[in-house]
């Protein structure tokens, strides 16, 4: 496939991501960000535009920013300092970070306020994240300095895929667009459960470790590409319904 066609199918994803991320209410006005590597080193990425809400954004609204340029070079351009600094550091230092979803998704946001918080092996959908959630239990203000970026960036050094923010919101890597939105999917599913589960005051029925270790194994490996499956039922229903967002 043409380099042209690869980059138009990669905003098509994107944008795809961010309508369905309003659907799913796990947008927050006109903030939080979205973004895809498009180089094979990381450095050239996709990033949504300042002052665009998720339900509006379209293939071609997305800007095609370079981890090399100045702050102030990518903020002329329309990119938010904050997501710069966070997803420019990522793309660079993390090979599997070629998508990168960030939000504060309600019930996710919710156990990221909890001191001490640990995501809990409670249900087969949790158990898809054993071993690979890091926490970032520091707040310090939004990212506005270069040095958070690579903060952040090590935390998930150790092959992470979901960062936990204190006291902000969550951040999921993935090496596709298909596999970061399923994994933010059942991540906030995942964690709408243990919310509920933790308000009625009763005692937990966790999943031993092993039984988790193993269903987080079956979820790699699964037979079937749900997660391709899942983005592909996803665009079929907004070619109908939405069909603005491929333009």
């Amino acid at each position: 496939m043409h380099s042209d066609a690869l980059l138009l199918q990669a905003r098509i994803d994107l944008a795809a991501a961010f309508r369905w991320a309003a659907r799913w209410d796990m947008h927050e006005s006109i903030a939080n960000h979205f973004s895809l590597a498009v180089s094979s080193d990381g450095q050239q990425f996709l990033l949504n535009p300042v002052g665009s809400h998720f339900s509006r954004i379209r293939a071609s609204d997305l800007l095609v920013l370079d981890a090399k340029q100045s702050s102030q070079e990518v903020t002329a351009q329309g990119a938010d300092p904050t997501a710069w600094h966070l997803h420019a550091a990522l793309h660079q230092r993390l090979p599997q970070a070629r998508c990168i979803l960030h939000t504060h998704m309600p019930y996710a946001t919710a156990l990221c306020c909890l001191q001490d918080y640990e995501f809990l092996m409670l249900d087969q959908n949790a158990c898809r994240f054993y071993g690979r959630i890091a926490y970032d239990r520091h707040y310090a203000g939004m990212a506005l300095e270069a040095s958070e970026g690579e903060r952040v960036a090590a935390l998930m050094d150790g092959g992470q895929s979901v960062l936990f923010m204190g006291n902000h919101g969550v951040m999921v890597i993935g090496p596709s667009v298909a596999q970061a939105l399923d994994e933010l999917y059942y991540l906030e599913k995942a964690a709408k459960l243990q919310v509920l589960a933790l308000s009625t005051g009763r005692p937990l029925a966790l999943i031993p470790d092993a039984a988790a270790r193993l269903a987080a194994a079956q979820w790699n490996d699964y037979p079937t590409d749900a997660c391709a499956l899942h983005l592909q039922a996803l665009k079929a229903i907004l070619d109908l319904e939405e069909t603005d967002y491929a333009l």
